[in-house]
């Protein structure tokens, strides 16, 4: 069971949206937030974490078939792996960190500028109550020849159906998540991933939405989640 939302993506305190107020869900009048995910910056862990995307993707392009300097890279990276963790608080202290704020995370692997597994997925609200965004996935996220790994089709609808129902205004934990893979989504070709709060019974949440390339459906979605967020770190 995971948490999705704003503070969402898998994570506890729903993507979170645990003290999101004045919410009505499945299309009542709720009171919307201000933001779904967290601005990106250029420097800072942000803007390191996009060269860490960069060099992921270009390790994975280039492979062992290549005049580059591998075992130089490879120390090289080790070096940048040693200063950081050099300097880096204990773990408890960055866990309390990381969900200290607005209730926005920085750190989820869908959205999160932070984190450079994160493509990272812009997400937009609707008036209608849907949340969207698009997204070109790399080699990185490859499953088929030229496709997208399911498993990762998964997490981006388990996070983005999180952020809906922070948009509807009641969130929770992931409880059942059914996938039904149509056709392969493509890498390297705009991917449109849409999620739609559709009902609410007592804690009971239904959400609703899909992975489409070209007009086309790729996979579609249907999530049951429970009202209920776990205590963030303290």
């Amino acid at each position: 069971m995971s948490a999705e939302g704003p503070e969402t993506g898998g994570t506890p305190e729903a993507p979170g949206f645990a003290g999101f107020a004045g919410s009505a869900g499945a299309g009542g009048s709720a009171v919307r937030p201000d933001g779904l995910v967290a601005e990106a910056h250029e420097d800072g862990v942000d803007g390191a974490a996009a060269a860490a995307r960069r060099v992921i993707s270009a390790l994975l392009r280039t492979g062992d078939d290549t005049a580059a300097d591998m075992a130089g890279m490879a120390k090289q990276l080790h070096a940048v792996a040693d200063q950081l963790e050099e300097h880096a608080p204990a773990r408890e202290t960055r866990l309390v960190n990381m969900w200290r704020g607005d209730g926005i995370t920085r750190h989820d692997p869908v959205t999160g500028p932070e984190n450079a597994l994160a493509p990272p997925l812009r997400l937009t609200g609707r008036a209608d109550g849907s949340v969207e965004g698009t997204v070109t996935l790399g080699i990185a996220y490859q499953g088929p020849p030229g496709c997208v790994h399911g498993g990762v089709s998964a997490l981006l609808l388990d996070h983005t159906f999180g952020v809906a129902n922070h948009w509807a205004g009641l969130s929770g934990m992931t409880a059942e998540l059914t996938l039904r893979y149509r056709r392969p989504s493509p890498l390297f070709e705009p991917l449109t991933i849409t999620g739609r709060q559709i009902s609410v019974d007592g804690a009971k949440i239904r959400t609703v939405g899909g992975i489409a390339a070209g007009g086309r459906d790729c996979v579609t979605a249907e999530g049951l989640f429970i009202a209920k967020h776990l205590p963030r770190p303290r």
